[in-house]
């Protein structure tokens, strides 16, 4: 659609005298100019009724359900804190920090020693053959790995001479500094059970030493209820699953599932002799 002939002329003595204003030479005119010049701008959509002109865009509107949960926004804000940490030796060798992982909101929290070799490279808590027997084990249970959250008492990896070749148990000030983390953790994860998995994981949140004398038995963090057990790694180095410690480890889980008023699952798998 076109001007006037009057409104063409009007606005091509406008363009000229711009033109000469800023060029006193030889004035050029396009053929995109003259087009530019004729052609009427499209017309602004039509406001909708009772809506001002320049009003704002609408917002979207997200679902609750789409919303991070406050518990997932506090556990991200510990983990960007522990990524950074620099209060302890392990931090000149970790590759990733491994703040643990699982439902922000979970009955049963899992803690483990430290980190292993795979763990540092994935930044993921019991990924290794630990883990695979861990989840085997939160399985049986009736539930899965992310209906539990699974941690650590450090948060890097400890190696022997910090060569990041063998790994070692956490030393007492390496747990000491990292401590405030899982602090913060259990704040807001609030679990009904802590299931604390081998001799470190006991002694760090107890002070008791003596995981074979003491597991089974039920402790406190705090408020919380505790239940020490074995790790899973002194499972594998006596044959895994269906031997006689793991029978121990299915017994202890089993009291947690009757604390938390979870149904015992029947296992239909002999157990050894002792």
């Amino acid at each position: 659609m076109t001007k006037s002939l009057i409104e063409t002329l009007t606005a091509l003595e406008a363009h000229l005298h711009a033109l000469r204003e800023t060029d006193p030479g030889p004035l050029n005119i396009s053929r995109k100019d003259i087009s530019e010049l004729t052609s009427i701008p499209p017309s602004p959509a039509a406001t909708p009724p009772g809506k001002p002109l320049g009003a704002p865009a609408k917002k979207t509107i997200v679902s609750s359900s789409e919303r991070p949960s406050p518990s997932t926004v506090q556990l991200s804000e510990i983990a960007a804190r522990i990524a950074v940490c620099t209060r302890c030796p392990l931090q000149s060798t970790r590759t990733k920090t491994v703040p643990g992982q699982g439902h922000p909101q979970p009955e049963l929290l899992f803690i483990g020693e430290g980190p292993g070799s795979e763990e540092d490279q994935q930044g993921l808590a019991f990924v290794g053959r630990s883990g695979a027997l861990l989840t085997r084990l939160i399985e049986r249970m009736g539930l899965a790995r992310d209906q539990v959250f699974i941690a650590n008492m450090v948060k890097c990896r400890p190696t022997e001479k910090g060569e990041g070749r063998k790994d070692r148990p956490p030393a007492p000030e390496e747990i000491e500094a990292c401590l405030p983390y899982l602090r913060q953790q259990i704040a807001v994860l609030r679990p009904k059970v802590i299931i604390s998995l081998g001799n470190v994981a006991l002694e760090g949140l107890t002070g008791l030493k003596g995981i074979t004398r003491l597991r089974g038995k039920w402790l406190k963090f705090e408020t919380t209820d505790l239940m020490p057990t074995y790790h899973p790694s002194f499972l594998l180095r006596g044959g895994g699953d269906d031997k006689a410690r793991y029978w121990e480890v299915w017994d202890d889980m089993c009291e947690v599932l009757r604390r938390i008023s979870r149904p015992v699952p029947e296992i239909h798998t002999r157990r050894p002799e002792s």
